[in-house]
């Protein structure tokens, strides 16, 4: 590329979730709360399920990793945005622009991939217990971590690969709190509507093919356990109705956003930040709220390490 198409852009102009200033208050204090609440609620599960050795299992292997993850996730665009608040001048260097489209895409396609292994490791637990120990060994387990984050690297840096060639030398104001594909795309100074469907297609194709891989394990799971006993049954059930919810609150709203054809900004926004504020939050509290080893992990946390007199 040659010189004249270098990008004379320094920053870019976030105009943020609204205008009011009182709002843009009650909005600071609600997602500061929420976002310390997510920090420490994720830091709380990975700390719980390290020490506790009863939790030393994939399932909970798994689960750490995905409350890492969603720590990282939330961190990319949240802190931002709560100070963002508070700023008359809601700027972001070019490179900061960029490093948030980098690492949004790292975090979240890690994180697609990681619900897939979490559904495998849910699908040899259900359907082939007795194996169970075998297949899903330390060294399968952490050898699928890494090929989920591998998989989030290989995605993000195929967008940058891209992104960063692209002109930018004269709109610069993003209708939205975060750097994010499709809006920055639209600054570029060259026709951008068809690289805009393909970086889309980018984005969209591995999460519908996530999406559809996991709704047909888990329906293939509790198809495979109706005529097992009925408690069997009914335990699998709460735990492929949990997993669900969580695959079901984390893709539907990339989709509607890397998919849906029409592009409306305040339900564009909405579910940006459902994804990347409340989804890290609810993730794990679904997991875990209705997890009873995970409770009895807290008492013996907390017996142990809080009121440790009380064992005396």
């Amino acid at each position: 590329m040659d010189a004249g198409n270098l990008s004379v852009v320094s920053e870019f102009v976030l105009l943020g979730l609204c205008h009011s200033w009182t709002m843009q208050v009650l909005l600071l204090l609600m997602f500061f709360m929420l976002y310390l609440t997510t920090v420490f609620g994720n830091i709380a599960i990975i700390i719980l399920i390290i020490t506790d050795p009863h939790l030393h299992s994939p399932r909970y292997f798994l689960l750490a990793n995905l409350s890492f993850v969603d720590i990282w996730l939330c961190s990319v665009t949240t802190p931002k945005m709560i100070t963002d608040f508070v700023r008359e001048n809601k700027t972001i260097s070019f490179i900061g622009c960029m490093c948030q489209v980098l690492f949004v895409h790292f975090f979240g396609g890690g994180e697609m991939v990681l619900l897939v292994v979490m559904a495998y490791d849910r699908y040899v637990a259900i359907c082939k217990p007795l194996h169970y120990s075998t297949i899903m060994n330390l060294q399968k387990c952490t050898g699928l971590v890494v090929t989920s984050w591998t998989i989030g690297f290989v995605h993000a840096m195929s967008q940058m690969a891209v992104i960063m060639q692209l002109p930018f030398c004269g709109p610069r104001e993003i209708d939205s709190f975060f750097c994010d594909i499709p809006l920055v795309i639209k600054l570029a100074c060259i026709d951008s509507y068809n690289l805009g469907i393909l970086m889309n297609a980018d984005s969209g194709v591995p999460a519908m093919t996530c999406f559809i891989v996991l709704l047909i394990s888990y329906t293939y799971i509790l198809l495979t356990v109706r005529q097992s006993s009925k408690a069997g049954t009914s335990r699998a059930l709460s735990t492929c109705t949990a997993h669900i919810t969580v695959v079901v609150l984390f893709f539907g709203p990339c989709i509607f956003i890397y998919v849906w054809p029409l592009s409306i900004t305040w339900v564009d926004k909405f579910l940006a930040v459902f994804y990347s504020v409340i989804t890290p939050l609810l993730n794990p509290a679904i997991y875990t709220l209705r997890n009873k080893e995970i409770k009895t992990a807290i008492k013996r946390f907390r017996s142990y390490y809080i009121y440790p007199k009380g064992n005396i």
